[in-house]
């Protein structure tokens, strides 16, 4: 087996917190910018990469309701960078059938941004080689919130309240849970990230920084899924 040959078993749906970007620019004595711009640059050979494995959803961080408290130079510049992706970079998504949804919430976006983000939406709505959640200007705290008072305005009685019923009151409707959730750059945490649908996801963490990670990363992570044992809280039969 070469060493980016992917296991026999892949998840369904990944979901990757891409972590790291500016500790990457600062070891290169370069401003934490172009550190986010590598890491978005990456997005498209890891889906590709994706692809290849077998993994059908993939579900990425791109910027969290939290990202917002940071230094103003660095929101702009980031909503700067996503935006001129987001515009270069869908046409190729549609070319090979990536059909691109938005988890999070439009508000507080530019009109720019706003457009391009509904633009990519409507061009690939038909696609089903891969699916890519964009998961920003998202939290997962407020995402269970909203989905509650979701509720109470379609006037759910507390009696039918079900875990599936909530399931479809999230911005993930429709889709499986992720069977394993990808953290680059160290650190151990989820950060409010998919925290509803996580719950028995595998997590697997890795130092390599986000614009570092690379399909031979991503097999090792698959690799390490493919050893897991996945009982969902009962004993194996």
């Amino acid at each position: 087996m070469s060493s980016v040959e992917p296991p026999s078993s892949v998840p369904h749906h990944i979901g990757i917190i891409m972590d790291g970007n500016g500790r990457w620019a600062e070891e290169r004595g370069l401003p934490r910018l172009e550190g986010h711009r590598a890491g978005t640059e990456n997005i498209r050979r890891v889906l590709q990469a994706c692809g290849e494995a077998g993994i059908k959803v993939v579900t990425i961080y791109a910027f969290s309701t939290e990202n917002w408290y940071r230094p103003t130079e660095e929101v702009r510049g980031l909503m700067g960078i996503l935006e001129r992706v987001l515009e270069s970079e869908v046409e190729n998504f549609h070319r090979e059938g990536v059909k691109l949804r938005h988890v999070g919430e439009l508000e507080g976006l530019s009109d720019g941004m706003r457009r391009a983000v509904l633009d990519a939406i409507e061009l690939t709505k038909n696609n089903h080689r891969l699916t890519l959640n964009v998961a920003f200007n998202y939290g997962g705290r407020a995402e269970i919130v909203r989905g509650a008072r979701r509720m109470l305005e379609d006037g759910v009685r507390p009696e039918d309240i079900s875990e599936e019923l909530f399931s479809h009151y999230l911005y993930t409707e429709g889709l499986p849970d992720p069977d394993m959730i990808i953290r680059t750059g160290g650190e151990m945490r989820l950060s409010n990230f998919l925290i509803w649908q996580s719950a028995y996801a595998e997590y697997y963490s890795t130092a390599t920084y986000w614009p570092d990670f690379d399909k031979e990363e991503l097999t090792k992570a698959l690799r390490a899924y493919a050893q897991r044992e996945r009982r969902f809280g009962r004993l194996k039969v």
